[in-house]
């Protein structure tokens, strides 16, 4: 049965509401298509590239009647090839990021869709296990509950991926999801709309995750995650329920470490089941003994000088919807606080400035460089580079957590400096 509430496109005043509600507050911009394409050459090479997959589509067995509904309307979006290989000047710090995803703005929009939809939320709690603050916390994160889920023709934003973008395989398998879903009737081309990167609606779905996990929650026959509130709803908490979400245990939690604590055993690959944890010294940061998690990790997502959380198998199931640790951590630190509950009570280090990626680059080749094994030279702060950043933190007699600073890159750079002028003849 349909809510009759149950559909963005008849409730204006509640979006008015919202997008007053969240302001400034929206992590997520998302701007508009161009046009057309930008030269005459460019639109060449697409048309020509649209004919061969169109083949590679029927031979599928995509319909010609959709290709000609679909692929053949096609337009190259230079956009969208921007955007894919735009990189990011600086390290994106998780205490700013949490600062626009968690916001009070966004706890208080969480609360008011939680409350107008609760029969829906009910109903996905009771079938498929998953906390609504959690699916609220997501929805919040992806679109701003709606007001922000891109207006990007998802046909389009993929098939321009998959003629000129970094992973062209990974574009063409969701621009075949993406026919398929066409093909088969669950929803007309014009209603594909979504990012730049292809993920579609109110959460945000690749067409590949929409043919697996949506559900038509609403009755209407349709998975509708664009216009039907019950639909992505349900939908969200079928995906994460198939992910091996944990109805008994807690996302995590923030903790206290001992004093002298390891922490390279601040890592996702290390697990262990919470009374471990405990048994070393680990603590609630509310006294309170630790809740009952299989296989929990402890992180510190700014080091030993910021706070620390242990996280269990849902955290990382959180990760399957997006890999960021600071995704997860948000959507988790969201919905704890539309329950009502604290937001993270340690301080983050804000006085610390981020590097940026090409000093992130500059401290890998110089952890190389001295043998330390900070792994591939490519800007990004991986397992790799923590574990030789504590290498080196280790030498100078550092607490060792690993986490980048302008200080140790000085350092670092110096050490490389001397040895390159005291190697010269």
């Amino acid at each position: 049965m349909r809510s009759p509430s149950g559909s963005l496109a008849r409730a204006p005043a509640l979006l008015l509401t919202l997008a007053a509600l969240l302001g400034a507050a929206s992590c997520t911009t998302l701007a508009a298509p161009p046009a057309a394409a930008d030269t005459a050459s460019e639109a060449d090479g697409f048309g020509a590239w649209i004919a061969g997959f169109s083949k590679e589509a029927l031979q599928a067995g995509i319909s010609r009647a959709t290709l000609d509904a679909t692929l053949a309307r096609a337009r190259w979006l230079p956009q969208v090839i921007e955007l894919d290989s735009a990189q990011p000047e600086f390290v994106r710090p998780v205490w700013q990021y949490l600062d626009g995803a968690v916001s009070a703005q966004r706890i208080q929009a969480g609360r008011l869709q939680r409350q107008r939809y609760a029969a829906a939320f009910q109903a996905a709690v009771q079938r498929y296990g998953v906390p609504d603050s959690i699916v609220t916390a997501i929805w919040g994160i992806e679109s701003s509950y709606g007001a922000h889920f891109g207006n990007f023709r998802t046909i389009d934003a993929l098939a321009t991926l998959a003629y000129d973008g970094r992973r062209r395989d990974w574009a063409k398998g969701e621009l075949m999801a993406a026919l398929t879903i066409v093909d088969k009737g669950y929803m007309p081309a014009a209603a594909l709309i979504g990012s730049w990167a292809g993920a579609m609606g109110n959460t945000q779905f690749l067409p590949s995750i929409y043919l697996k996990y949506a559900v038509d929650a609403d009755g209407d026959g349709k998975r509708d995650i664009w216009n039907s509130i019950p639909d992505v709803i349900a939908s969200t908490a079928n995906f994460l329920a198939q992910s091996g979400w944990r109805p008994s245990e807690p996302w995590g939690t923030e903790v206290r470490l001992p004093a002298g604590f390891d922490y390279s055993r601040t890592e996702l690959t290390l697990r262990q089941d919470s009374d471990a944890w405990a048994a070393q010294g680990v603590r609630g940061m509310d006294g309170q003994p630790l809740p009952v998690m299989r296989d929990a990790s402890i992180l510190t997502p700014a080091g030993a000088r910021g706070p620390a959380v242990m996280v269990g198998n849902n955290f990382r199931v959180l990760l399957l919807y997006n890999s960021s640790t600071s995704y997860a951590l948000a959507v988790a630190l969201l919905a704890q606080q539309i329950d009502g509950g604290p937001g993270l009570l340690a301080l983050w280090p804000r006085q610390i400035k981020p590097l940026a990626r090409t000093e992130i680059e500059a401290m890998q080749l110089a952890l190389n460089q001295l043998g330390l094994d900070a792994g591939e030279i490519d800007g990004v702060f991986g397992p790799a580079t923590r574990a030789g950043l504590r290498r080196y933190q280790q030498r100078l007699g550092q607490t060792a957590d690993g986490y980048p600073t302008q200080e140790l890159l000085q350092r670092l750079m110096q050490q490389t400096d001397k040895n390159t002028s005291t190697s010269k003849p």
